[in-house]
């Protein structure tokens, strides 16, 4: 007879969350639920609480809030003000989720962490691989991509091999005390518009110049942490054409402005890279490489370039390329790895 598993489950309350625990519940497993406090809210806690009493199976809660700080929103300001453009919930997944509460859940003799997350995690031989999710529109294995073995190898998703609809479905079949449409929010630290965000969080913001690609002053903007590559909306300039970011200087505090056609480039260079197939790169590989999160991916080479970075050469130029956003390889379904756009 299989031995029951012993496995935390991350809750937000929402309905991925939940579903995840009622299925593993369901198979016989040993749950627990486990609640995350990262910022100063309390209604992912209310709510998880609800759903753990639905199922009858203890709930925890893990206060992070220092160490949330320090890793994921600090890094956040930080990137912004270097004129990068940083996604916070990979960092969040690689020392939050699969790190500090990972190393919980083991401490309390847990066997494995599942999360909401549609991803697939498949073994060969002695090796863990990331996969995407069946449900292709819900897939979230660009977030997972800093994984390495010891956490691949202790964790579960649940809803990998479901689509979005079935999860619902399940949900109302359970009659899971979930708010219709409570889904997780891409930054959960964020609750007000970003500029209101920064004025809160960084003690001097500098206005400086809008500069063109030959160095004209073409205006003035309002500090670097309001833009990023690719943005139209508030560069007040006037001109026959429109204006877009297509630079960020952040040691001369300047935006550098061009027409969207200057927004297409063929390459780019990564760094900060994890890598989850291979143990480094050595060779050229022909890869699906995704910019960002929602972008569909394009067929682009890898070159080694120097100590831990890599060269990305794209067969079609792509569009506003953005520095601190990560970059993840695929062939087919599988995660080879990713960086950090440089």
């Amino acid at each position: 007879m299989e031995k029951k598993k012993k496995v935390l489950v991350a809750m937000s309350g929402g309905v991925d969350s939940s579903t995840s625990a009622i299925l593993l519940k369901k198979q016989g497993n040993q749950v627990i639920g486990a609640t995350l406090l990262l910022s100063s809210g309390t209604k992912a806690v209310e709510q998880a609480v609800k759903v753990c009493s639905k199922l009858k199976i203890p709930h925890y809660i893990f206060d992070f809030r220092k160490i949330f700080k320090e890793k994921v929103i600090n890094y956040f300001i930080q990137e912004y003000q270097k004129g990068g453009t940083p996604n916070p919930c990979v960092k969040c997944n690689q020392y939050i989720k699969f790190g500090v509460l990972l190393k919980e859940g083991r401490k309390m003799g847990m066997d494995y962490l599942a999360t909401g997350h549609y991803a697939r995690i498949k073994k060969d031989k002695d090796k863990y691989y990331l996969y995407k999710a069946k449900d292709k529109t819900k897939d979230q294995s660009y977030f997972l991509y800093r994984l390495k073995q010891d956490q691949l190898k202790d964790t579960l998703f649940p809803l990998g091999d479901l689509m979005k609809e079935e999860v619902r479905k399940l949900a109302k079949k359970f009659s899971l005390p979930i708010i219709e449409g409570s889904e997780s929010q891409e930054i959960c630290f964020i609750d007000k518009e970003y500029k209101k965000f920064f004025k809160e969080n960084v003690k001097q913001i500098k206005k400086g110049p809008i500069l063109d690609k030959q160095g004209n002053v073409l205006g003035q903007h309002q500090g670097i942490v309001f833009y990023t590559i690719g943005q139209r909306r508030g560069i007040k300039i006037a001109g026959t054409k429109p204006f877009y970011v297509i630079n960020i200087n952040a040691k001369k505090n300047a935006i550098i402005a061009g027409e969207e056609k200057d927004l297409y480039k063929k390459e780019l260079i990564a760094k900060d890279l994890n890598w989850i197939i291979i143990k480094k790169l050595d060779k050229l590989l022909k890869v699906k490489a995704k910019i960002r999160y929602l972008h569909q991916g394009a067929e682009a080479v890898i070159c080694p370039f120097n100590k831990n970075r890599v060269r990305v050469k794209f067969k079609r130029s792509q569009r506003a390329i953005t520095p601190g956003q990560s970059i993840v390889f695929y062939q087919k379904d599988k995660v080879i790895g990713g960086g950090i756009i440089n």
